[in-house]
């Protein structure tokens, strides 16, 4: 029996891929004037960003403790062993609630076979990791195989990204009011990344263009074997800016499988609408 893998909606993984690569996913929520969502279920990522744009302020929750515990009981019933690589833990609670339910099944079913593991990741950094692992589960790797292969891509995940409006960062505690409407007169580009599954900024560039630019000097700087892995690119309803950071990648590395996707509702309701990340491996694809 092939082993089941599990996400969460913070993966940004379109339904398409979800469906062609068989893999489990359980939706975040989100809550906009008082109505409770599921990210990519009941809500798109397309509408919560028109929302934003009309001055809505979107709340963001971790999946819930129940629908985990159904999740994993219905596959441990079903002697199916399973993964759950999670949503970054130091940015939701998701993991470690996961973490919890999975310890309360393995008591009561202590011969399930199981992990649940943190891939200190987000957005389509984290998509990557799981449609990696996905295909491993399709050829039939065996457990232990997957585990490993998933925790070396989410150690040598990159995750780079710019945010078009300082502003939502703010209202999400990322950066002071100060430095949001200063940005924002400036029109200056904050450039993050991720270190240990947390979001630390890197830079600050003035214009658009200049940012696009940056960030395919620092995939140069710290990426290895850029034509031979698959990278992602995700957008804040700003697919334009995502094909041309696409087409300078290509003509720069001459990287052929790059993979573009919307960002989903959780993760764009702190990063705002026009966000724009890129992720790769900085060490040999496996």
């Amino acid at each position: 029996m092939n082993v089941k893998i599990l996400t969460d909606s913070a993966s940004d993984l379109s339904s398409e891929t979800l469906h062609k690569l068989n893999i489990d996913c359980l939706p975040l929520g989100v809550t906009i004037n008082g109505k409770e969502y599921e990210d990519g279920k009941t809500i798109t990522p397309k509408k919560v960003y028109e929302m934003m744009k009309n001055g809505e302020a979107p709340k963001t929750s971790q999946v819930s403790p129940q629908a985990f515990r159904d999740t994993f009981l219905k596959y441990v019933k079903e002697d199916q062993p399973f993964i759950y690589f999670a949503f970054s833990s130091e940015l939701s609670g998701t993991y470690q609630t996961a973490k919890m339910i999975g310890e309360e099944v393995k008591e009561e079913y202590p011969h399930a076979k199981f992990e649940v593991l943190d891939t200190e990741a987000a957005s389509l950094g984290y998509g990557l990791i799981i449609m990696r692992i996905a295909e491993l589960a399709e050829q039939g790797k065996t457990f232990e195989e997957i585990v490993e292969t998933g925790k070396y891509h989410a150690e040598h995940m990159e995750h780079i990204f710019t945010v078009d409006d300082l502003e939502y960062l703010y209202r999400g505690g990322r950066v002071s009011k100060t430095a949001a409407f200063v940005g924002s007169l400036l029109r200056i580009k904050p450039l993050l990344h991720m270190e240990d599954g947390k979001l630390v900024p890197l830079e600050k560039i003035r214009g658009a263009k200049k940012v696009l630019k940056r960030m395919v000097e620092v995939m140069k700087e710290r990426g290895t074997a850029l034509d031979q892995q698959r990278i992602a690119i995700s957008h804040g309803d700003d697919v334009e800016s995502a094909e041309l950071l696409a087409e300078m990648i290509r003509d720069e590395f001459g990287t052929k499988d790059i993979h573009i996707d919307m960002i989903g509702a959780v993760i764009g309701a702190h990063a705002g609408p026009g966000t724009i990340a890129l992720f790769f491996l900085n060490e040999e694809p496996v």
